[in-house]
């Protein structure tokens, strides 16, 4: 059984989904732009017989609480400090980091904080170098060198109905797979009031990740988590090479290029768990 609490960190209410027996092996499901713990519906109830599985929604997206951009510095340092303190809130110390899009540099900032803490890493199309970047990332680009009105202004179609909805199902084997309750319920938390500009100032923040590219590495080769990469190959945002650059920095490192997109979740959950499943079994 799924439950879904919220609990308080730093006066933002942060919601959760939680499944499974509370001294079972941890993993932390950390979701993607424009997305929430909603993204992990389908996978949470195949992995509760084994793991204890918890997944956050940030500030700012799903069912957490959404401060105002003057009260709440929306960067990608802030989030995995609410992150960091979410977990000593709810007592996970030792866990699984599943990272997916904007879940990588939560994820890998977590991990760095507190290396020793990290069991193993699953990446579903979680970024961490620079080859990894696809060409859809040129307008983001052009916003980071120079913030302008014009620039920003650019970036709202990102933000879009269609735009949400092309995430889901560019690159997937079959359109009638994917649930539009997905690309419904983002767009529902991405048209709240005062949403956008949370949006672009994480867009913005997002080239502070890159100049991190280097920490994250050198953390891979001190410390060699086990990794266990499975990407959708038609991302796109986030490129196959970016899956095989794992390899470069991590002598652990199973990966799996599956014919689906951004959203591989939506056709291959089931996939993911018996993976995942593995990889535990091997790296215990």
């Amino acid at each position: 059984m799924i439950t879904y609490k919220s609990v308080n960190v730093q006066d933002i209410s942060v919601f959760y989904r939680e499944a499974g027996p509370k001294d079972a092996p941890a993993l932390l499901l950390l979701h993607g732009f424009p997305s929430s713990s909603h993204m992990f519906r389908n996978l949470m109830p195949l992995l509760a017989d084994r793991f204890r599985v918890v997944a956050p929604d940030y500030p700012g997206f799903g069912n957490s609480g959404q401060p105002d951009i003057d009260q709440f510095h929306y960067t990608f340092d802030a989030i995995a400090a609410i992150m960091d303190e979410f977990l000593s809130v709810i007592g996970l110390h030792s866990f699984y980091i599943y990272i997916q899009d904007y879940g990588a540099p939560i994820g890998f900032r977590l991990a760095t904080m507190n290396p020793t803490r990290i069991k193993g890493i699953i990446s579903q199309n979680g970024n961490a170098y620079e080859e990894g970047l696809s060409p859809a990332w040129e307008p983001i680009r052009k916003y980071w060198q120079d913030k302008s009105s014009e620039n920003g202004k650019a970036l709202l179609g990102l933000l879009t109905k269609s735009f949400t909805k092309t995430q889901y199902m560019e690159g997937c084997r079959c359109e009638e797979a994917v649930s539009p309750d997905t690309w419904n319920m983002d767009q529902y938390f991405l048209e709240r009031p005062g949403n956008a500009e949370i949006q672009l100032s994480l867009f913005y923040d997002y080239r502070t990740n890159l100049e991190r590219y280097p920490e994250w590495h050198a953390y891979f080769r001190t410390y060699q988590p086990p990794a266990l990469i499975v990407w959708g190959k038609n991302d796109l945002f986030f490129t196959v090479d970016g899956a095989l650059a794992y390899s470069k920095d991590l002598a652990k490192c199973e990966i799996h290029l599956l014919n689906t997109g951004h959203f591989a979740l939506e056709e291959d959950a089931e996939l993911y768990a018996t993976l995942i499943k593995r990889f535990h079994d091997v790296t215990v």
